[in-house]
C-alpha cells in the first residue's frame, strides 16, 4: 500500500484507490455470505413463502366461473338481475354452448362445486344438467330455454342466474364475506342467515380460549420455572427431563389419553368419586366442551412456557434477592419489586409462543372438544380435507394470520418486543 495523500488518493498494493478496493473486498465477502444462506434461503422460499403465499391467494382468485363459462358470463352483463326476469334466449344459448365445451372437459362439475360453496344445489344441479346438455347439438337444438327449464325447473328460477352473474368476477370478496358470516350478493354485501352464522363465533372463542390456555401456563409454569433456576443443577437437570418428557411422547397419543382420563368413567373422576369430593351419579362433564380442550392444550404447551422463563431465570442473580432483604424487605416485597420484574421478559417470551401455538391448533380440539370445544383451525382444516373450499379455508387463513399480526404489534407498542428474552 503506497501513500499518496499528497498528490491523490491512497492506492492499494495493486495501484488501485484504497476506498474502491476496500469496497470491492466487502462486496466479496457479502456475495460469499449470500452463497452460504442461499440454499436455505431457497429452500424457505420454494417450500414455506411460494406454497402459503399461492394458497392465500385462492382466498381472491375467482377465475373457474368466467374460464368455464365465458359466453355465459358475457351475455348475462346485458342482463338485469334486479328485474326478477328470467334471461333471454341468447344467455341460454351461450350456456349450452360453453357447457357442452365444459363437460367434455369435465370441467362443469368443478363450476358445479364452485357455485354450491353459494347456493346449495348447484353441485347436483351442474351434474344432471351435463347428462342430458351433453346429447344436445347447440346450433340445431335451437332455441334452448325452454329445453333447459324441462331439463330442470332451477334453469327458470331467477336466483340460479344471479348466482353465476354474482359470482362471474375473476377477483371476487366472496370468500372473505363468508369467512365473517356475511355473503356477497347483487344488492352488496348481506347477512348469512342466523343458523350459517357461525364462523364469527369461531374466531372470538379460538382468541379468548387461547389467552385462557396461555393465562393457565403462566401460573402453572412459573412456579415451575422458579424452582428449576433456583435449585442445584444437577438436580435442575434431573427434573428439566420431566419438563422435556412430553415432547417424546407423540401429540396424538397425549390428546388421546387426555380423552381417556377426562370422561366420566375416566381417571379422574373415579378419583374425585373415590375421595368423595364428588357424587356418583353427579360426575363432572370434561369432555367434548371448552373444558377439556383448555386442560390437554395448557399440558401440550406448558414446555413451551416453562422453557423460556427458566433461561431468563437462570440469568437473575441470587444477589439482587440478598441485597433487597438486607435493606429490610420482606421476601413477597423482593420477590415482587426485584424478581419478578427482571423474569417478565421470560414470560413474554412463552407467551407469545404459547399463545401463536394453541391459537392454530386442531388436533387437540378436534379430539377433546367436541362440537363446543373447536376452534376455527378445525373449520380450517375441514374445508381443506373435506369439503375442498379451499378458497373459504385460504380466506379463514388469512384472516388469522392478520390478527395474530395486529397483536403482535399491539404487544410490541405495549410491552416492547425488544424486552422479550429467551435467556
Amino acid at each position: 500500500m503506497t501513500d499518496n495523500t499528497s498528490d491523490g488518493p491512497m492506492l492499494a498494493a495493486d495501484g488501485t484507490p484504497l476506498k474502491k478496493s476496500l469496497a470491492r473486498a466487502l462486496r466479496l465477502q457479502k456475495m460469499r455470505a449470500l452463497m452460504l444462506i442461499a440454499p436455505l434461503l431457497l429452500f424457505v422460499l420454494f417450500s414455506f413463502i411460494i406454497p402459503i403465499f399461492s394458497m392465500l391467494s385462492r382466498s381472491v382468485e375467482n377465475s373457474i366461473v368466467v374460464e368455464t363459462l365465458p359466453l355465459t358470463v358475457t351475455e348475462l352483463q346485458a342482463w338485469n338481475a334486479d328485474s326478477g326476469e328470467l334471461p333471454d334466449e341468447p344467455v341460454y344459448a351461450a350456456f349450452v354452448a360453453d357447457m357442452v365445451v365444459a363437460i367434455d372437459a369435465k370441467r362443469h362439475t368443478r363450476l358445479g362445486t364452485r357455485l354450491n360453496y353459494e347456493q346449495t344445489g348447484m353441485s347436483s344441479l351442474f351434474r344432471k344438467s351435463g347428462r342430458k346438455i351433453k346429447r344436445m347439438d347447440p346450433e340445431a337444438d335451437a332455441p334452448f330455454k325452454e329445453k333447459l327449464i324441462d331439463v330442470d325447473k332451477k334453469w327458470g328460477d331467477v336466483e340460479t342466474w344471479r348466482v353465476i352473474k354474482t359470482h362471474s368476477p375473476t377477483i371476487t370478496n366472496g370468500y372473505f364475506l363468508n369467512a365473517v358470516d356475511m355473503r356477497r350478493t347483487p344488492e352488496g354485501a348481506q347477512s348469512q342467515p342466523e343458523d350459517k352464522q357461525i364462523l364469527v363465533k369461531l374466531f372470538g372463542r379460538t382468541l379468548i380460549m387461547s389467552l385462557i390456555i396461555t393465562g393457565s401456563c403462566i401460573l402453572l409454569g412459573y412456579p415451575v420455572a422458579w424452582i428449576l433456576a433456583n435449585l442445584p443443577m444437577r438436580t435442575a437437570n434431573v427434573l428439566m427431563i420431566l419438563v422435556l418428557l412430553p415432547f417424546w411422547t407423540s401429540l396424538l397419543v397425549r390428546t388421546s389419553a387426555w380423552k381417556v382420563m377426562l370422561q366420566q368413567q375416566g381417571v379422574i373422576n373415579e378419583v374425585l368419586v373415590w375421595l368423595g369430593m364428588v357424587a356418583d351419579d353427579s360426575r363432572l362433564v370434561m369432555i367434548n366442551n371448552q373444558t377439556g380442550t383448555i386442560i390437554a392444550m395448557t399440558h401440550i404447551l406448558l414446555p413451551f412456557m416453562i422453557l423460556p422463563m427458566y433461561s431468563v431465570m437462570q440469568t437473575i442473580q441470587p444477589t439482587y434477592l440478598r441485597a433487597a432483604k438486607s435493606m429490610g424487605a420482606t421476601n413477597w416485597t423482593a420477590f415482587w419489586r426485584v424478581y419478578f420484574p427482571l423474569s417478565i421478559p421470560g414470560i413474554g417470551a412463552g407467551s407469545i409462543l404459547v399463545f401463536i401455538l394453541a391459537i392454530g391448533y386442531y388436533i387437540t380440539p378436534e379430539i377433546v372438544g367436541g362440537t363446543k370445544g373447536v376452534f376455527i383451525s378445525n373449520r380450517i382444516a375441514y374445508h381443506i380435507s373435506s369439503s375442498l373450499n379451499w378458497g373459504l379455508a385460504a380466506a379463514l387463513g388469512t384472516i388469522l394470520l392478520v390478527v395474530v399480526l395486529i397483536l403482535y404489534w399491539a404487544y410490541d407498542k405495549i410491552v416492547g418486543i425488544d424486552n422479550v428474552k429467551l435467556g
